[in-house]
């Protein structure tokens, strides 16, 4: 096995960033009161940006990823987060199984 500094440089990298963009927002609402409406809108962030990385996904227009997306928001009714997100992975790669 080979060691490739460059490969192991961008790992790294990448690491370090993902953990300071998770940290960035704990450091900088650290001690600050913030107010129910802002709680509201922080609540609702990271469905925000799951919808902001798979919704083009679904503009494809496949029977499956649509069927998949229906799914995933009749399951969002009524679950919370990670079982609305399971429902729609599950449901989406069976369709896609089954229809192609």
């Amino acid at each position: 096995m080979t060691l490739h500094i460059p490969a192991l440089l961008a790992i790294l990298t990448m690491a370090l960033v993902t953990y300071l963009t998770r940290i960035s927002g704990y450091l900088l609402l650290a001690g600050r009161h913030l107010s129910p409406r802002m709680k509201a809108i922080m609540d609702i962030v990271p469905g925000c940006v799951l919808v902001a990385v798979i919704a083009p996904n679904f503009a494809t227009g496949h029977p499956a990823d649509l069927l998949g997306l229906a799914a995933t928001l009749l399951a969002a009714t009524r679950f919370s987060l990670l079982p609305t997100m399971l429902c729609g992975v599950i449901t989406t790669g069976v369709l896609r199984a089954v229809l192609g």
